[in-house]
């Protein structure tokens, strides 16, 4: 059966997703997600001891070996995703148990559910595959689902999201399987472990293939808009914000994360980094795009009148820290991006869920509806500000330690433009964070109503966003564990050829 982890992870919540429909009960259909986010969690965990021992786990589909047959591969490089991805789809599915029927209409939660495991088998499989095509396949399978998900958010303004979602999305997914297609052209295959040998058989340049060179380009600018990299960044606002909470919280700690796996993934072990990062000026493309995002991500977050669009563009500016370090493309440098990407799920995953607990007592988490609710609900506001916190970048919270391991592989490199923008953009945290907290405990109520109704909370609710916090304040204090997942993932990635 342990062979076959590999396979299973992805598998299960693929298998569940037709029952949530076909079930037409949303107490069953939640029961499924959890299941699939559970059994999930678990071959992500089984798998991520089994790297640890023996090294990278294969699994050939029918038997058929690789490159002809269609491969999964599990290492140091993908196991941190895993793990982030199936540990925050469990946290969401408790959360969503409350926070779903109060934002959603109760016919389609069961379609919701399915969606989910959708996402979810799409994501993993995304992060488990050692063949391109099948690559852009389960990107497909997630954003597709995606995109119906963030259309069943509680407003009408949910559709336009959902359909800027869908266009731009597409135009990026178009871009990747054009990619994909110059590369099988210029080398005849599609498993990742067979193109990267025959494209180091052409030579460290490339051989001058100016196909190869457009594959590239077009690889890269495609999983640009899917990671949301500024300015290719106008989807993801509205998507986070309208879709429905516990949406907008599973995705701003997932979606994002995985396509800057793919990125990893095509960069350092398909391409190879003396293509990419020297014979192609990626590196200094990544670096400047990743300023852009830190400080344009930040500012604009600043000047936000609501909740969830502040966290939305929040993401913008961390998802600049995340591309700073992989641009490096130095161990240090890619190990302190993916830390990032370990904490930043954490941190925003449960700032989302905050806002979500405030649409539902409040049914708004415009700062208007804020005012004065610090006192009334304690519990909620002060997850915010620690979660708040890590973006900023304070000890002892998580978004500290990667911060500063980023900051130190930027200041080895002699990168100090970079520095300034990493430095420039938290102190932008610190503002808007500072706003959250001045609207919260430093402004009377607009309506005097709106305490009493404000003071209660569902608790599956509150235990899921402070088993995040907690989380988050754990990876700061001692951050060994996710800096390990980091830095073994950077020397497979840069060491090992991803293997």
């Amino acid at each position: 059966m342990t062979a076959h982890l590999p396979v299973l992870q992805v598998l299960v919540p693929l298998v569940c997703a037709p029952f949530c429909v076909l079930l037409r009960s949303r107490t069953a259909a939640w029961l499924l997600f959890l299941f699939a986010a559970l059994a999930s969690l678990t071959c992500a965990v089984l798998l991520a001891v089994r790297v640890g021992g023996d090294g990278a786990q294969r699994y050939e589909m029918g038997g058929w070996p690789a490159p002809a047959g269609i491969e999964f591969v599990v290492g140091a490089f993908n196991t941190p995703v895993l793990l982030v991805v199936s540990a925050v789809a469990v946290v969401v599915a408790v959360y969503s148990r409350r926070s779903v029927t109060s934002e959603v209409d109760a016919r389609r939660v069961p379609l919701l559910y399915t969606c989910l495991c959708l996402t979810l088998a799409g994501l993993l499989g995304l992060t488990v595959t050692g063949d391109v095509f099948n690559a852009f396949v389960f990107l497909e399978i997630s954003s597709l689902s995606t995109y119906a998900l963030v259309a069943m958010g509680r407003h009408r303004r949910a559709l336009l999201a959902s359909f800027r979602y869908l266009v731009i999305g597409t135009v990026g997914a178009t871009f990747l399987l054009i990619g994909i297609g110059l590369a099988y052209a210029v080398t005849g295959t599609l498993n990742m472990s067979d193109l990267a040998r025959r494209v180091a058989d052409l030579g460290d340049d490339g051989g001058g293939n100016r196909a190869l060179y457009a594959a590239v380009v077009f690889v890269f600018v495609g999983l640009a808009v899917k990671i949301a990299v500024f300015p290719l960044h106008a989807w993801l606002p509205g998507a986070y914000a309208q879709a429905p909470s516990a949406i907008g919280a599973f995705l701003s700690a997932t979606s994002t994360k995985v396509a800057i796996y793919v990125f990893c993934r095509f960069a350092f072990t398909v391409f190879g980094t003396t293509l990419v990062f020297g014979t192609m000026p990626i590196d200094r493309i990544g670096l400047a795009l990743a300023c852009l995002a830190m400080v344009a991500g930040s500012a604009v977050a600043c000047f936000q009148t609501d909740l969830k669009y502040l966290l939305a563009w929040s993401s913008i500016a961390q998802i600049g820290y995340i591309l700073a370090g992989i641009s490096l493309a130095t161990t240090a440098g890619v190990s302190a991006g993916y830390l990032h990407v370990i904490n930043h799920a954490v941190l925003k995953a449960a700032l989302f869920c905050a806002a979500g607990l405030l649409v539902l007592r409040l049914g708004s988490a415009r700062f208007t509806a804020l005012a004065g609710l610090g006192r009334r609900m304690p519990w909620t506001f002060a997850a915010v500000v620690i979660a708040g916190l890590g973006l900023v970048g304070v000890p002892p919270t998580a978004g500290f330690a990667s911060k500063w391991a980023l900051l130190t592989a930027l200041v080895d490199q002699g990168q100090w433009a970079v520095v300034a923008a990493v430095l420039a953009s938290s102190l932008l945290a610190m503002v808007y964070i500072g706003r959250i907290v001045e609207v919260a405990w430093f402004r009377e109520p607009a309506e005097p109503g709106t305490g009493p109704t404000a003071s209660k909370a569902p608790a599956s609710m509150v235990a899921a966003i402070w088993v995040l916090v907690l989380a988050s304040v754990y990876f700061g204090l001692d951050a060994t564990w996710p800096a390990g997942l980091a830095d073994a993932a950077a020397d497979a990635l840069l060491a090992n050829g991803g293997e």
